[in-house]
Formats: C-alpha cells, structure tokens, sequence
C-alpha cells in the first residue's frame, strides 16, 4: 500500500471488531493516526495495539459522553451500530431510541466536533457506513432501515456545507458483511421469518442480491480507503453501494 495519509488523524467509532476494525487497519497503513472508538475498552486497545494508535473507550448512546470527546481529526468513520430484529408491533420502543440515538444522533455529534477543525484546515473526509438498507427496506428491521436512511440525509447535508471548505461527507451501503453483527442476527432472523438457523443465510441474506456470498470487512474497508484519500476529492455526497447487485433489481 502507498502511504497517502501520512500527518492525517482519523477517528473510526466502533472500532474495536468487524468494518471498524478493518477501517481503522487499513487507515493506520496508509499513514493515518488512527483513534479506536469503541465501547469495548480492552477490544479497542488490541486494535490501537496494533499500530500505535490510541483507543478510547465510551457509549456512542451517551449522548453527553460524546459532546464531552471534544473531538478533532481530519477523517471520521462513522461506523458503529447494533441491530435487533422484530415486528413493527412487537419491537421495543427504547430500543428504537436506542439504535437512533447510537446510529443517527452520536454520529451528527461527532460530525459536528470535527467539521470546525476541517473547515479551518481547508480539508476533511467524513465517511459514513450506511447499508443497502439506508436505500431499501427489509421486514422486521424498523429501527435499523430508519437510522440508516437517516444516516443518509445527515451526510448529504454535511457534503452540501462542506463542499467549500474542502470537506467530503459520503455514505458505503454494503450488504450483508461477515461481521459479529451479522452473526448474531442468524437466529433472530430464523425465528422472525420461521425458518432454521442454517437457511438465514442463503433464503434471507444472501437471496436479494446477484453475488451470493457474504461481504468481507476488509473489502468494505479498502472503499473506505479510497474515499478518504487524495484522489478522491471530488466524490461527495455520495451513497455507493457494495451489495453484490441487491439496489440493481
């Protein structure tokens, strides 16, 4: 890899496993000094081990604990999220407020930390890990569909007002990735849709889309890569989909 990012600093929240820690690798290599955001304190410092960087450990849906990070980087990822999988009628209502404020509110904050340093800087990437799902909409996910189509608008906004002060805001709608997320959804996947564990994959995750494997991290992360780098400058505001042709159909 060619460093690209060398004297940048980024911050990449959930940090600690799955795309963020994918993100966070692939950004300390290109040169970055990478802050590991993660609730996981021990899982963040593993990560942050591994090049130097630094962890720091705090509740994304503490909305008081994110105003008090103060933080100030060139690159922020916008990554971390939960999902829960229920029926419109049965899905917990504190657990809707939970995954909003996690997903859509924290990520507004943290956005609105980093923009002043940005601007005075004249340069900055904010990079949001959306979903297929923040374009499409799946039973059982009314939450997690409502957060990311949210997630959508706030970085369509921050690209408009950030365009002349040399700050890009995209979104990476992936589908299904070979995340713990992911693995935790097998078996409330099965009992929603009243199938075994051992079809979720293929009958629910996998049966939108044209490519019929999960996605890796490390894939998602290289795109990643990408829109925080150099080249490029000009795409912004943005949703660029990595669902294997799901948004085609």
């Amino acid at each position: 890899m060619t460093t690209t990012l060398s004297g940048r600093t980024a911050v990449v929240t959930g940090g600690a496993s799955g795309i963020g820690r994918a993100c966070a690798v692939w950004l300390a290599q290109a040169g970055a000094s990478v802050v590991v955001l993660d609730r996981d304190e021990a899982a963040a410092k593993e990560v942050a081990g591994q090049f130097d960087g630094r962890a720091v450990a705090v509740d994304l849906t503490d909305l008081a604990a994110v105003d008090r990070l103060g933080l100030d980087a060139d690159i922020l990822v916008n990554n971390a999220g939960i999902q829960h999988v229920a029926p419109v009628e049965q899905f917990p209502p504190e657990q809707f407020s939970l995954m909003l404020r996690l997903m859509v509110e924290a990520p507004f904050r943290l956005v609105r930390q980093c923009l002043p340093g940005m601007y005075a800087r004249g340069w900055g990437r904010i990079v949001n890990i959306s979903s297929v799902h923040g374009v499409r909409a799946s039973e059982f996910k009314v939450a997690y569909v409502t957060a990311k189509h949210a997630l959508e608008g706030l970085s369509k906004v921050v690209a408009l007002e950030g365009a002349p002060h040399g700050v890009t805001s995209n979104c990476v709608n992936p589908a299904y990735v070979r995340t713990p997320l992911v693995e935790r959804q097998i078996a409330a996947q099965a009992q929603a849709h009243g199938i075994p564990e051992s079809e979720v994959v293929g009958k629910v995750m996998l049966a939108p889309a044209a490519i019929k494997r999960l996605i890796e991290p490390a894939e998602v992360a290289a795109l990643v890569g990408y829109l925080c780098g150099p080249d490029a400058g000009f795409i912004t505001g943005e949703s660029i989909m990595m669902d294997g042709g799901w948004s085609a159909r």
